[in-house]
């Protein structure tokens, strides 16, 4: 772990923050904070005993004796790639940052070529790959010889969301800004796509570019995938993982069941979730994989996640025609 009288910096004075502070908190990592309006700066500051700048932060960095090595940025999506690319300008060189990074490729590959000429090591927080019935389904998937295929659904609930009063740019990415934690996870545990094909039809007022999903392609381990995702109607997040043993289902992904080859039954497998109910689930161990500087496969490097946007904009927008009309509600 580096050096716990480095203090690190937490980019961020919102929910997300305070999610990362209790972490920090909890792991004895000084740390201080920078967020953009006084109020919530300073009431960030009351509740976790630190300091907590405010203004633009180029401005706050200045005003650092030493800038510091290491920061966690967990802004909102649509601020990401300026905030992450500052830290990069000032002199950081470790960095962790919440998914997506950028909300589009282009900004995505600009942010990685800035991180790599300056020499700075960024990852993006996938938290999700970090769950306790994720390291338990990744033991079974080694123990039964490898993934044969999977499927998942990044179906969101569209109600919800209109209700957030969100960001435009924010709504109009969702996919990359959220879902993304869908499809990151199965293709963390299926292996990265090598062929896709992807349909994409309908859209919604705040997500134009697509409201119902289905593909399927295989990845660079062999093994075959099948996603269906739509947004116009109901359902929930889901990854399920088929092995020569088991069926191993992540739904709700907190959670893991398995059905063996000699039975109908899906059983809930026992693991120890007692991290990821202290804490926001998969955030302690991801945050302690970070700060350890070691090499971890959990954590997702941003020139992989620069390649997978391309992944992830044939998914959103489709790579065939064979849809005619639109459907919208």
């Amino acid at each position: 772990m580096p050096d716990q009288l480095t203090p690190l910096l937490l980019v961020g004075t919102g929910a997300m923050s305070g999610a990362y502070a209790k972490v920090l908190k909890a792991l004895g990592q000084p740390f201080v904070a920078a967020g953009r309006g006084a109020e919530r700066a300073e009431a960030f500051a009351r509740e976790w005993g630190v300091e907590a700048g405010h203004g633009p932060l180029p401005e706050q960095i200045a005003r650092f004796d030493t800038v510091p090595e290491t920061a966690i940025v967990a802004v909102s999506a649509v601020n990401l790639a300026e905030a992450t690319a500052q830290l990069i300008e000032a002199g950081v060189r470790r960095l962790l940052v919440e998914k997506p990074v950028a909300l589009n490729q282009a900004d995505a590959e600009k942010l990685d070529a800035l991180a790599r000429n300056a020499g700075a090591e960024v990852h993006v927080a996938y938290n999700r790959r970090f769950y306790a019935s994720v390291e338990a389904a990744r033991k079974i998937i080694d123990a039964d010889g490898g993934v044969l295929s999977v499927k998942f659904d990044f179906t969101e609930a569209r109600t919800r969301i209109e209700a957030l009063n969100k960001d435009p740019a924010e709504l109009a990415g969702w996919l990359y800004g959220n879902s993304t934690h869908v499809i990151d996870l199965a293709f963390f545990l299926g292996g990265h796509p090598k062929a896709i094909f992807a349909q994409s039809r309908g859209g919604l007022g705040w997500h134009p570019s697509g409201a119902i999903f289905t593909g399927c392609g295989t990845t660079d381990t062999g093994a075959d995938f099948s996603y269906h995702a739509n947004w116009l109607a109901p359902g929930r997040w889901g990854v399920e993982v088929m092995t020569a043993k088991s069926r191993l289902v992540l739904q709700p992904m907190e959670q893991l069941f398995l059905q063996n080859q000699q039975s109908f039954a899906v059983e809930a497998v026992a693991i120890d979730d007692t991290l990821d109910k202290e804490f926001k689930p998969g955030l302690y161990r991801q945050t302690e994989a970070f700060l350890s500087g070691k090499p971890d496969p959990r954590l997702m490097s941003l020139s992989r996640q620069a390649k997978a946007f391309k992944d992830y904009t044939v998914i959103r927008d489709g790579n065939s025609s064979n849809f005619e009309g639109d459907i919208r509600p």
